[in-house]
């Protein structure tokens, strides 16, 4: 045993022991008693002995308080109970720890491949997948069932196409560039431009499905080998003529609407549901929060003014309101046709008497189909007004109005004389600009006129020089003028009517003197 060195170890070595044995211990140590085993009966053994005794007797003691003491029973137990349960919790947290990431992993992977919900009123049909086979070899429409399907067809990621489709009430992005421009009538109208993913979507169902399906032969508005002209053509030399223009055209087309005409070429729930969802949206209004920038929707879904699609939408919605149109003007004697939200009827000599019937089935056919009808562009021409249609006067022969030509040749008299500076032809900045894409509109309207302006723009720039300027709606674009012509007009026929383009900013000439209202952002 080793010997104490401190007072303190001293005391240690006693409580281990006994006082007796450490006496005893320590007179063997000091020579004072022979070493354990030497003597016969050594009292030591008793006394070592003794202090086992005693040390057994005091761990039996020990353990005896502690049996018999209730409390620290309970709270070894509740101990015990608190480590075993701690362990089971971490178990348990790492058990669905585990089962969350591989939940996690499932369903990142199943949205990598599928596209189960959309928006809050919207999902519904998302797994109802059948489509109607014979109605799509009906209009040779490719097949798509599945909205991963339409992803694959779009060469897109099913979660980018998730990304366009979904439907939020309140939302940090928008898949739209919003701007206004002014009415020919007063006020502003809302234009709304998909940005560039959306848009390519967007036009990728206005080639592969829309395109493809037949609209009504009176329907003029956004077609190929349709114009203003055509549209104009059958009320040539009228004895009256009627135009009625419908509210509210593109808005007033809600996205069920758009759903159910997909549905009705034959697409399943599921993509019927998709397309609407691309080819709509929401008014939004931009707020901010907390440094935050939120759109917050205004209205349900409907047809954005500005995009792709909604034009060809529109013609395909209108196919019953043109047939029943047509039919309630071939009865009475009318000509029908119609340009986007114009309506016009025509009819000459004894015809004419029917104009009230005309008009009211007219009333009841519009609101039947779901438009509205503006009364205050409601306008009915004779014989001896200027007969308008689109744009058009149809008097006697397809042209413009008289005063209209007249300021056009004045400022292109000023242009040719001075230079572009300082002169302006309707809202754009770029003159030049202008007066190209209004001399290539006279061209289609009447030949000969448009040739004479053609021939006397090409000198105009062939003088001055001119760079074509691309408009944006957010920054005015800058006017430069570059001695090298950059494009020369031709006596070619003109480009392919902008009517087949969604709507852009609107370069209008002057008011007319008469004072009628003209649509002149409809022709351009």
């Amino acid at each position: 045993m080793d010997r104490p060195r401190t007072r303190q170890e001293l005391y240690e070595q006693i409580r281990r022991t006994s006082r007796q044995e450490f006496i005893l211990d320590e007179m063997i140590r000091l020579g004072f008693w022979p070493a354990a085993g030497v003597m016969p009966h050594d009292p030591a053994d008793e006394i070592r002995r003794e202090t086992e005794i005693r040390r057994e007797i005091a761990e039996v003691h020990q353990q005896n308080r502690h049996l018999y003491n209730e409390e620290a029973l309970k709270r070894e137990m509740r101990k015990r109970r608190i480590e075993e349960s701690r362990r089971k919790q971490l178990e348990n947290k790492q058990r669905r720890e585990l089962a969350r990431q591989q939940r996690a992993a499932a369903w990142n992977e199943k949205k990598q491949k599928e596209i189960g919900f959309l928006g809050e009123t919207v999902s519904g049909g998302l797994n109802q997948t059948e489509c109607n086979q014979g109605r799509l070899e009906k209009f040779s429409l490719p097949r798509f069932t599945t909205p991963e399907e339409i992803a694959k067809g779009m060469n897109l990621s099913v979660p980018r196409l998730r990304f366009l489709a979904f439907d939020r009430k309140t939302s940090r992005v928008s898949h739209y560039v919003r701007f206004q421009i002014p009415k020919k009538t007063g006020g502003v109208r809302i234009i709304s431009a998909p940005k560039p993913y959306l848009k390519a979507a967007q036009e990728w169902v206005l080639q592969t499905i829309l395109e493809r399906v037949p609209v009504h032969p009176a329907a003029h508005g956004f077609l190929a080998g349709h114009s203003i002209v055509t549209n104009a053509q059958p009320h040539l030399k009228a004895d009256l003529i009627l135009n009625v223009d419908l509210k509210d055209f593109f808005p007033s087309v809600h996205y069920q609407r758009v759903k159910g005409l997909f549905k009705s070429l034959g697409y399943s729930e599921a993509a019927a549901t998709v397309f609407g969802l691309l080819c709509t949206e929401r008014d939004t209004q931009e707020v901010e929060l907390d440094g935050e920038r939120y759109f917050v929707g205004l209205s349900e879904r409907r047809l954005p003014q500005g995009a792709p699609t909604s034009p060809a939408i529109t013609n395909l919605l209108c196919r019953k309101l043109d047939a029943r149109l047509h039919k309630l003007a071939m009865k009475h004697g009318f000509a029908y046709t119609r340009y986007a939200d114009d309506l016009t009827f025509s009819a000459s000599g004894p015809n004419t008497r029917n104009l009230c019937n005309v008009l009211k089935g007219l009333a009841a056919i519009v609101t039947h189909e779901g438009f509205t009808i503006n009364p205050s562009k409601t306008r009915v021409l004779r014989k001896g007004d200027q007969q308008e249609v689109t744009g058009i006067i149809v008097n006697e022969k397809l042209n413009l109005a008289r005063e209209v030509l007249k300021k056009f040749r004045a400022i292109l008299f000023q242009i040719e004389k001075d230079g572009p500076e300082g002169k302006r032809w309707g809202t754009s900045p770029d003159v030049i600009g202008s007066v190209v894409g209004f001399a290539n509109y006279v061209r289609m309207v009447n030949p000969e006129k448009g040739a004479q302006f053609q021939a006397q723009v090409r000198r105009i720039i062939e003088k001055y020089g001119w760079k074509r300027v691309r408009m944006t709606p957010a920054k005015p674009a800058e006017i430069a003028f570059d001695p090298a012509p950059t494009m020369i007009l031709t006596s070619a026929p003109p480009p392919p009517e902008p009517e087949e383009k969604p709507p852009v900013a609107p370069q209008a000439p002057p008011s007319s003197a008469d004072g009628k209202s003209k649509k002149w952002w409809k022709m351009f």
